[in-house]
C-alpha cells in the first residue's frame, strides 16, 4: 500500500515521502496516529508541489550535511566500556552510545538517524560501523571503535 509521510518516523523514513508498506501497518497505525496518509494522485500531486517550493531550502540542508559529512570522515570515533572475560562488555553499546561520543566531538546528530547494524546493540570490544543518515538522499558508513577501559 502506498502512503505519504507527515512526519518523520523513526526506521521508516522521512516527511513527504512516498513509501511503499503493508497494508495492515498503514491501516492500523500511520494514518490513525496522522504519521502518513494514503498516496492517492492528488495527494500525490499536492505534495510535488510543496516539494518544489522546499526545494531551495532542501539544497540549503543538502550543502550542511555534506558539511557534516566531511566532518565525519576525518573523526576517529573511540568508545571506552567496561570489559569481562573474552572481550565481552557489561552491558552494551547502542546508537546512545554513539551519539554522546559524536556530542563531545561537537558533531550534533539525533539518535533516532544513527542506525547500527544486526542486533543495534554492539557487545564485543574491537571495530564497528554504524550507519548515520544525514539527510533524506544522505547516508554515511561511521566507523567506530569499542575500547576496553
Amino acid at each position: 500500500m502506498k502512503v505519504i509521510l507527515k512526519k518523520d518516523v523513526e526506521n521508516l523514513g522521512f516527511q513527504y515521502e512516498e513509501l511503499d508498506v503493508k497494508p495492515g501497518y498503514a491501516r492500523n497505525y500511520l494514518i490513525p496516529k496522522g504519521y502518513a496518509v494514503l498516496a492517492l494522485p492528488g495527494t500525490v500531486k499536492n505534495i510535488r508541489e510543496i516539494l518544489k517550493h522546499r526545494h531551495r531550502k532542501e539544497s540549503f540542508l543538502m550543502d550542511k550535511s555534506k558539511e557534516i559529512e566531511k566532518k565525519l570522515k576525518q573523526l576517529t570515533i573511540k568508545i571506552k566500556a567496561k570489559v569481562g572475560k573474552g572481550g565481552k562488555l557489561f552491558g552494551s553499546i547502542n546508537n546512545q552510545e554513539v551519539m554522546k561520543a559524536l556530542n563531545e566531538k561537537g558533531i550534533h546528530i539525533e539518535k533516532k538517524f544513527i542506525r547500527i547494524p544486526g542486533n543495534k546493540v554492539i557487545k564485543t570490544i574491537g571495530k564497528h560501523q554504524a550507519s548515520i543518515r544525514l539527510h533524506r538522499q544522505r547516508e554515511l558508513l561511521l566507523n567506530f571503535e569499542v575500547l576496553p577501559t
